[in-house]
C-alpha cells in the first residue's frame, strides 16, 4: 500500500512517469489506487496536467478516496526511489498473480507446461521479449541488395577511437580505467563535449567532483586556458584568451550538458534523473558519464565490495539497455600496476575486475608515459582498448595537454602536429 501511495504522488508532482512507468491499472491492489490510476492516465492521454485539481474536477472525489486522500498522496512522493517503489509494487502483484495461476490450476487440472508458461509470464510484466527468427531475418533479407544506413554510436572525438568501436553504442555500457593523474576526467569531458556537439544529450553524474569544477575543466580545454589561469580569468587570461572566451563559452552552450553532483548516488536514483532528462528533451538522445564506479552507492549494505560492484554494473549495464543509449563510466585501477617494470593497465588491475569484465562491452585503458618519465613535452596519452564486445581491440594515440585538459585524436594536420 505504502509503495502504491509512493508511486501514485510521485507521478502527481511528475506526470512523465504516468506513462514511463510502463504499469497497469491491475497491477494495483488498492481498488481506489486502481481508479485514481486510470483517471491519471485518461487525463494524461488528453493532454491536461494531471494534478490535485483536475483529478478533483474531472472525477467524483469519493471515487478517489476524497479531497484529502489525493492531496495527502504527494507527501508519500520520492521522484528518486520511484523505480524501488515501483518494483516492491510488482513483486506484490507477482506474487498474488502467482497463486492466482495456482489456484486456477488446481481448479481446472492445467498441464505443467501451461503452468510454467503461465508462472513465466509473470517475470516480464512489459512488453514481451520474444522475437522468432523468421521475423529477424525479414530485417536483412534484402541486406545485401540495397544500401542502407550504418548506425553509428555516440562520436568519441577520436578518429580512430571511432575506427575501432564506431563510436559508442546504444545499449552497451563502457569503462574507461586507469590510476590516478592520467587524464580520466578529462576523456570524459572530451567525450562529453563531441557528444553534445553532435546532438546528443550527454548526462554527467559526478559523485566527487563539483560541476562548477568541470564547467572550469571544459572552458580550459575547449579554449586552450591554463587550468592555473582558470582560478581568476579576470587577472590571469590576457587579452587575446580574454576575446576568444565569449565564443569558448558559446561553444560550450551548444553541448547541452547536463551535471548532477551530488556524491552516493545509487544507480537507481540515477535511472530517475536521466528518465526526467529524457523526458525534457526529446529530440536528444542521452549519453550517460559517470564519474566513477566505485563512489556509486549501492543498496547492497553487506561488507563484500566485489558483491557490490558486480551488483551495480549489472546495473548500469540494465540502464544502458533500458534506455538505449550508451553508459561510460569510469573507474580507479589498483596500485598493482606501479610494481610492474611496464606500467601499462591489465585486465587485473581493475578493481574487483571479474564482474567489470563480465558486464562491460567495452574497456579501455589509460595511459600516460610522461607521468612516470617526468617528461613534459612528451604529450603522448594512449587508449588502450582491451574488450571490444562487437569489435577489434588494439591502442589508439592521441595528444594530451595536462595544463589544459585538451585532448586530440590523430586524422588532421593540426591533429598531427599537436604533439
Amino acid at each position: 500500500m505504502i509503495a502504491e501511495k509512493a508511486v501514485l504522488g510521485s507521478m502527481l508532482k511528475e506526470n512523465y512517469l504516468i506513462t514511463d512507468s510502463g504499469l497497469a491499472v491491475s497491477q494495483f491492489t488498492n481498488a481506489v489506487h486502481k481508479m485514481i490510476f486510470q483517471s491519471m492516465k485518461e487525463l494524461y492521454a488528453k493532454g491536461m496536467t494531471v494534478d490535485f485539481i483536475t483529478l478533483l474536477t474531472m472525477n467524483n472525489p469519493q471515487d478517489l478516496g476524497g479531497a484529502n486522500y489525493i492531496h495527502d498522496l504527494t507527501s508519500y512522493a520520492q521522484i528518486e526511489k520511484f523505480d524501488i517503489h515501483v518494483g516492491a509494487m510488482l513483486d506484490v502483484w507477482r506474487e498474488r498473480e502467482k497463486h492466482n495461476v495456482l489456484h486456477v490450476a488446481a481448479q481446472e487440472n492445467w498441464q505443467i507446461d501451461r503452468i510454467m508458461s503461465e508462472l513465466e509470464a509473470l517475470i516480464d510484466n512489459c512488453a514481451s521479449d520474444h522475437s522468432s527468427i523468421s521475423d529477424l531475418l525479414v530485417d536483412v533479407y534484402e541486406a545485401p541488395f540495397i544500401e542502407q544506413e550504418i548506425a553509428e554510436g555516440s562520436t568519441t572525438g577520436i578518429r580512430q577511437l571511432d575506427d575501432m568501436t564506431n563510436g559508442f553504442q546504444d545499449g552497451e555500457l563502457t569503462i574507461i580505467a586507469a590510476r590516478p593523474s592520467m587524464g580520466k576526467s578529462d576523456i570524459m569531458l572530451h567525450l562529453a563535449k563531441h557528444a553534445g556537439w553532435k546532438n546528443r544529450l550527454p548526462i554527467i553524474f559526478s559523485l566527487e567532483m563539483s560541476a562548477s569544477s568541470l564547467r572550469d575543466r571544459l572552458l580550459a580545454s575547449t579554449g586552450s586556458f591554463s587550468r592555473t589561469r582558470m582560478r581568476n580569468p579576470y587577472l590571469l587570461l590576457n587579452e587575446t584568451q580574454k576575446s576568444a572566451w565569449p565564443k569558448t563559452v558559446g561553444m560550450l552552450s551548444k553541448t547541452s550538458i547536463q551535471f548532477f553532483d551530488r556524491s552516493k548516488q545509487t544507480v537507481a536514483e540515477m535511472r530517475m534523473k536521466v528518465r526526467k532528462m529524457i523526458h525534457e528533451n526529446p529530440d536528444r538522445k542521452p549519453v550517460i558519464f559517470i564519474d566513477y564506479l566505485t563512489l556509486i552507492h549501492s543498496e547492497d549494505t553487506s561488507s563484500n565490495m566485489h558483491l557490490r560492484i558486480s551488483q551495480i554494473t549489472k546495473d548500469l549495464k540494465a540502464m544502458a539497455r533500458e534506455f538505449n543509449c550508451p553508459v561510460i563510466t569510469l573507474a580507479q585501477l589498483s596500485r598493482a600496476v606501479e610494481q610492474r617494470m611496464d606500467k601499462r593497465p591489465l585486465m587485473s588491475d581493475l578493481r574487483e575486475s571479474g564482474s567489470i569484465e563480465e558486464d562491460a562491452d567495452i574497456i579501455i585503458f589509460l595511459y600516460r608515459n610522461a607521468y612516470y618519465t617526468k617528461d613534459d613535452t612528451d604529450r603522448t596519452l594512449e587508449l588502450i582498448v582491451s574488450k571490444n564486445r562487437n569489435g577489434p581491440v588494439g591502442t589508439v594515440v592521441a595528444a594530451y595537454n595536462k595544463h589544459t585538459g585538451e585532448v586530440v585524436g590523430f586524422g588532421t594536420n593540426r591533429e598531427r602536429t599537436a604533439l
